[in-house]
């Protein structure tokens, strides 16, 4: 009873006979089922049972065939369509490792806990399931196969020094076709083996390279699930590759299955890297040599006792997590996706009712999108299958027949015939399902018709494209002499047969001017020649870099590394660019396509990151009225308007406007609105160029250096320049704009009128020496009067201790007044450390009085009383007149007379009237006692305070 229940586990790595073992122990059985991990290799293996017992008792079974004699008894399958609850005696499940897959492992998972023959079951698969196996199915036996041949690293070799009977492998259908466009003009031709192509069509291409028509497959990942090829070399072309979610590198034992498929039978094979992929490091190769690679810990599980009461109850099961330590919840598959896109759908909750309409729906959301569209649109053609399906019970064969009309053509491209088999392989699945439509057996001929012509249609184009039979049969005959071949290195430097003819910079080639005529044609052509795939290769490996690599220049143009690709030009919203590619035509619309494609994708993300506070008011649909065109101002000006050229909107504004702005990181300063997080240098940059491609400048100002308060000041026609730069121009220089207005603050409480002096805090913060912040208060418009006086000394403690004590103005005028002088003495008029150090080393024998003291020492002591010059400046509030005074901001609001309160100063823009003659400054008009500037809070706070008392 134990050998009748037989359950085995044959492990170990390619080219060990694994399948045809399985294929022969199947066949010692009255009845069997093995299940395959590729529709092709499904394929493959059908053929191979028919030859042996015959067409009418094997049955194949996938997706999209279904070939079932009456008096089947061994059936083949893909492992997602093998049949259950058949009680054959033999199970087979292939690749068993694939348990661990993201996208396909719950399947196999399932199949390994419950798929089991009446008298022997079998997983065929890598030594690295052997612990989880023994863990997971009980009076489990291992059985463990030893490879044929051996396998050997041979590290890195060109494309053009390809040794004949290679398989090159890609990762995407643009760089097979590169790939095997290169072979065509070097070596003759390559066949193209990739697991979107159908069976017929790949049997056609395996057949021009098993009968040498070519020396050379190029192919995806495909071939590493057991098809059996002539191969004495795999190079890989690349080793990352896009899994449908994101770009990875793959694993050691990913590389060995592919690798593997080197060397069959007996024969050696070897294996390495070609093209852009890098060598393989050390302990890989040797990994994949030894057959050693990290034991699969965890394998991809779902339930699969699953609840049809209602589709809620349906995704709660199919969402249920595995008891097992060793299974881990599968990420979301296509059919679930589409099962919760549906349920949101009013008509499909109504329609699932019951039991048997969720079922249905399940079975409908099971539908693959081979068609590779969005998930929206495959949503919506489940929505018409199952509603015909739910109200009719078919699908309508009108509806049905006009589906495959449209694509049964066999015009057009290797792209277009591809697209057109993809859809072809929905309505075959279709076909398939038992009871979906009227006539079966009619629409499963009908659409395995149009699959073979489309299949047909694309070999001739493949052929076509990627075969040069005349130059394959001459390079057959003449092995002696190699086509000439271009090489490109890191620098971009192409050389012909190790001549110098070019550089190669971004995606345009610059020929060498030393050669000329005829050489230089034959060299341009051949460079050419080769540079076409490599332009592929180039442009794949730009399409995949990440936004880091790329970056644009001050003067608009787009680079990738040190090469320029492109350059943006004005588009029709000043925030939404155009790159341009630099793309030479040779390169062909494609590559120039993708170049163009993903700088779009750089400078949209580049706009979206770094304005996203000018993106949200524009998003923002709560800003109303005078709020909203407001906030358009600031978007169109790219987050920076001088005051003075909306002054009148500003005044317009009610508090709640302003806050609503405010929300949005919008500063109302004295002198500028703007959004301080635009300051920043990285938006800086960017707002420069976009504002000089909308005003179409010829050549951009260059962004100041980080970090520089004031920088020098152009002429005024550079004004505008300023301010995209996030400066004001005021006198010689110009100052960053937040700087400006965190001076305007300081500038709010000083006596403007009466005059005042720079405080140490205000050339703190603008970095400027006296004479510099004097220059930049003239350019706001303040009268800067230069004067010099005596600096005073420190005084004897004694004298100290008598300017401490009070003076009565009344009894001693003389008093007051030198009081008053002392009070004025500037921090610069302290005495120095260096005066405080002489005073302490002075000669105590020095003349108690000046009576005492000799005539030269007295002419001495006169020359050092006498006292040491400094220069102040005092400013004043001198507005320009009305008609001469610049639209740009104005004075400093709340500057009141002096001892006079915050906010009681001259008006904005307001005009000022002489005072007497001896005034130093012009005084202005005070402002209404009622005037509360709605910017400034603390002078609202001080207005109150007034009224209060």
């Amino acid at each position: 009873m134990a050998e009748q229940s037989r359950v085995l586990a044959v492990l170990g790595p390619t080219n060990t006979g694994k399948t045809h073992y399985a294929i022969e122990r199947m066949l010692g059985y009255r009845t069997g089922v093995i299940g395959l991990p590729l529709r092709l290799l499904a394929r493959e293996v059908y053929d191979k049972i028919v030859a042996i017992r015959g067409p009418s008792v094997v049955a194949l079974v996938t997706g999209e065939e279904r070939i079932v004699p009456k008096r089947t008894k061994y059936w083949v399958c893909t492992v997602e369509a093998m049949p259950e609850g058949m009680g054959t005696d033999f199970v087979a499940v292939d690749e068993i490792q694939l348990c661990a897959d993201p996208e396909r492992g719950h399947v196999f998972t399932d199949r390994l806990l419950k798929m089991r023959g009446l008298r022997e079951t079998q997983f065929l698969g890598a030594q690295t399931m052997r612990k989880t196996i023994a863990a997971l199915v009980p009076k489990v036996e291992f059985l463990s196969r030893e490879r044929m041949s051996q396998l050997t690293y041979s590290g890195s070799n060109k494309i053009s020094k390809m040794p004949a009977r290679s398989a090159i492998v890609g990762f995407s259908v643009d760089n097979v076709y590169a790939i095997a466009e290169l072979l065509r003009r070097q070596k003759g031709g390559a066949a193209v083996v990739m697991g979107a192509l159908s069976p017929r069509t790949r049997n056609a291409q395996v057949d021009l390279y098993q009968n040498g028509d070519v020396d050379y497959l190029v192919a995806t990942d495909a071939i590493g699930m057991g098809l059996n090829l002539d191969i004495n070399h795999v190079a890989f072309s690349s080793l990352t590759k896009f899994d449908g979610r994101r770009m990875r590198a793959l694993a050691s034992n990913e590389l060995a299955q592919i690798a593997g498929r080197a060397g069959r039978g007996m024969s050696h094979g070897t294996f390495g890297v070609t093209g852009e992929a890098p060598d393989l490091p050390d302990e890989v190769a040797r990994a994949i040599m030894d057959h050693q690679f990290t034991p699969i810990r965890k394998l991809e599980w779902r339930n699969s006792d699953l609840r049809f009461g209602s589709v809620e109850a349906l995704i709660a099961s199919l969402e249920a997590r595995p008891e097992d330590e060793l299974l881990a919840r599968g990420r979301e598959a296509d059919d679930l996706n589409a099962l919760k896109t549906l349920a949101e759908q009013a008509e499909i909750r109504v329609r699932t009712s019951d039991g048997p309409s969720v079922r249905l729906l399940w079975d409908v959301c099971r539908i693959p999108d081979f068609r590779g569209i969005s998930r929206a649109e495959h949503a919506g053609l489940l929505s018409v299958i199952y509603g015909d399906l739910h109200e009719k019970g078919r699908i309508s064969d009108d509806w049905l027949a006009r589906q495959v009309r449209r694509i049964d053509r066999t015009d057009g491209d290797i792209d277009t015939l591809s697209t057109r088999l993809a859809f072809i392989r929905t309505w075959t699945y279709v076909a398939q399902r038992k009871g979906w439509v009227d006539d079966e057996n009619h629409w499963r001929d009908a659409t395995r018709k149009v699959e073979d012509r489309l299949s047909d249609a694309l070999h001739e184009r493949l052929t076509q494209r990627f075969v040069d039979r005349r130059t394959s049969v001459l390079l057959r005959r003449l092995k002696q002499k190699e086509a000439m071949v271009a090489e490109v290195n890191e620098s971009g430097d192409v050389t012909v047969e190790g001549e110098f003819v070019g550089r190669l910079e971004g995606f345009r080639f610059i020929q060498d001017k030393g050669a000329a005529g005829q050489e230089a044609k034959t060299l341009a052509q051949a460079s050419l020649q080769a540079l076409a795939p490599h332009f592929h290769l180039k442009a794949d490996r730009f399409y995949n870099a990440p936004d880091t690599e790329i970056d644009f220049t001050e003067q608009g143009g787009l680079v990738w590394g040190k090469d320029a690709v492109g350059k943006l030009v004005a588009g029709a919203d000043p925030l939404k660019p155009q790159a341009v590619a630099f793309v030479d035509d040779e390169a062909g619309a494609d590559v120039a396509q993708k170049v163009q494609r993903r700088l779009q994708h750089f400078i949209d993300r580049k706009v979206t990151t770094l304005f996203e506070p000018l993106l949200n008011i524009q998003r923002d649909e709560t800003l109303g009225g005078l709020a909203r065109g407001f906030g358009f101002r600031v978007v169109e000006n790219f987050g920076i308007i001088p005051r003075g050229e909306v002054a009148d909107e500003v005044k317009a504004l009610d508090q709640d406007a302003r806050g609503a702005l405010r929300k949005h990181g919008i500063r109302f300063g004295q002198f500028t609105i703007f959004m301080p997080l635009l300051l920043k240098p990285a938006p800086t940059r960017l707002r420069l160029v976009l504002w000089s491609l909308s005003n179409g400048l010829e050549e951009f100002p260059e962004a100041p250096p980080p970090g520089l308060v004031t920088v020098p000041a152009s002429d005024a026609s550079a004004q505008s320049a300023h301010t995209m730069s996030g400066y004001r121009a005021a006198g010689e220089r110009a100052i960053r704009i937040d700087m400006l207005e965190r001076l305007a603050d300081m500038l709010r409480v000083e006596d403007s009128r009466g005059g005042f002096e720079a405080k140490a805090d205000m050339l703190s913060i603008t970095g400027m020496t006296l004479e510099q912040f004097a220059d930049l208060m003239q350019g706001l418009g303040y009268r800067a009067e230069r004067a010099e006086r005596a600096k005073v000394k420190a005084v004897e403690p004694a004298a100290a201790d008598a300017v401490e004590k009070p003076i009565d103005a009344a009894a001693s005028p003389e008093a007051a007044s030198d009081s008053a002088i002392e009070k004025t003495v500037t921090a610069d008029a302290e005495v120095s450390q260096e005066d405080q150090v002489a005073a302490v080393d002075a000669p105590t024998d020095a003349p108690a009085t000046a009576e005492d003291a000799s005539p030269e020492e007295r002419a001495a002591s006169v020359a050092i009383a006498e006292p040491e010059v400094e220069v102040y400046y005092t400013f004043s509030w001198a507005p320009k007149p009305r008609s001469n005074r610049p639209q740009q901001g104005g004075k400093p609001r709340g500057q009141g007379k002096p001892g006079g309160k915050p906010g009681k100063g001259k008006p904005r823009g307001g005009q000022g009237r002489p005072q007497d003659k001896g005034a130093k400054t012009y005084s202005s008009k005070p402002q209404k006692k009622d005037r509360i500037d709605p910017d400034n809070p603390f002078a609202a706070a001080l207005m109150g305070l007034k009224d209060k008392t």
